[in-house]
């Protein structure tokens, strides 16, 4: 693994699958067991076990592998597992990538909240640039975007009064995420964008993600919001969507004389926002009806973001984050719950 102040040259690598029976390599196994004993000689405080699948879903070994993300000098460039992790990843295995996605949340969360620290993070941004570079050769640079109806127009299926018009169906493009420009070092002004990438790559395997794994991007989500502006002293500079913002977080104190550093609190660009407000939406909407811990983590994720937005006067970011709160209280509304296929007693007549 190459520290981050070197070029990135990554191959082309195929788009993740779904599962681990899509793919063709008929070297697959053999990268699994050895990816499986590699991470045996880093983690030992537990077993390892035998397979990728139940790999990702073993609650033990996350939680081993998550203690030394944890300590203070897991991000270095010269740290094992950071190496196991960009390696992994750059195996071009299917599996093997869903098992580094598994801890983006924790690896983003900890680098983020570390940049005003000035520590070496080497290996963090190789893992980061791994992913963006991943996520750039696939989709070859080209932005994500919908097509949305133009709601001006009358619908073809209603009378209008007006003139009639042969564009009643006209569509507007909406960018979903940018074009991506390869980058082979992580810069102050690049840094929410290939954060925000990474990000990007995980919400769309969020469906193959276990419950910890949402529950520690919830977590990183409260800590990047910080102390909101009920709590928090009034701030001489009104932050900004720009990149400069970054360096401005770096002196700002907070109640008590005590940093904003130390409470995790980061900037918020839009570039890096927008992927957090889609893993929030659906930790509160997308998940089964009795994962209430992921819904309630990502409820208070959304509430701190939202009082950040409003403390940060971001007319966007208060309107994503406040949309989804409202959603979440229309959904648990009991007066929304009823179901209508059923025949209510009420309506049945007794001769």
């Amino acid at each position: 693994m190459s520290d981050s102040s070197s070029p990135h040259n990554s191959p082309p690598s195929p788009s993740i699958n779904n599962n681990e029976s899509e793919t063709t390599d008929p070297n697959s196994n053999s990268k699994c067991q050895a990816a499986i004993q590699s991470l045996s000689t880093i983690v030992t405080t537990t077993e390892i076990p035998t397979t990728i699948s139940l790999l990702l879903k073993n609650d033990t070994v996350s939680a081993a592998i998550s203690t030394l993300l944890l300590r203070p000098d897991s991000g270095s460039g010269d740290n094992n597992l950071c190496r196991w992790l960009y390696d992994t990843f750059q195996s071009t295995d299917p599996s093997l990538q869903l098992l580094v996605l598994r801890f983006v949340p924790m690896i983003a969360g900890l680098y983020l909240s570390r940049v005003p620290l000035r520590q070496p993070q080497a290996g963090f941004e190789a893992v980061l640039l791994a992913l963006y570079a991943h996520e750039t050769t696939s989709r070859a640079g080209q932005a994500i975007t919908v097509n949305i109806p133009d709601l001006s127009h009358p619908s073809i299926y209603h009378e209008s009064k007006g003139p009639a018009r042969n564009n009643s169906t006209c569509l507007n493009i909406a960018v979903i995420s940018s074009t991506l420009d390869p980058h082979g070092t992580v810069r102050s002004t690049r840094r929410a964008r290939i954060v925000g990438v990474a990000l990007e790559l995980y919400y769309s395997k969020i469906s193959l993600m276990p419950r910890e794994s949402k529950l520690n991007f919830c977590e990183s989500c409260v800590n990047w919001a910080g102390q909101n502006g009920e709590t928090e002293q009034s701030r001489a500079v009104i932050p900004t969507l720009s990149d400069d913002s970054w360096r401005e977080e770096e002196n700002v104190v907070g109640i008590g004389g005590r940093s904003e550093r130390d409470s995790g609190r980061i900037p918020l660009p839009w570039e890096l926002l927008q992927p957090i407000l889609r893993i929030l939406g659906h930790c509160l909407l997308g998940v089964k009806v009795e994962d209430g811990e992921v819904s309630e983590a990502a409820n208070k994720a959304c509430q701190s973001l939202y009082l950040r937005s409003l403390h940060d006067i971001n007319p966007k970011a208060i309107l994503a984050t406040g949309s989804l709160l409202r959603l979440r209280e229309m959904v648990n509304d009991p007066k929304n719950q009823i179901d209508h296929t059923e025949i209510s007693n009420d309506a049945v007549l007794s001769v």
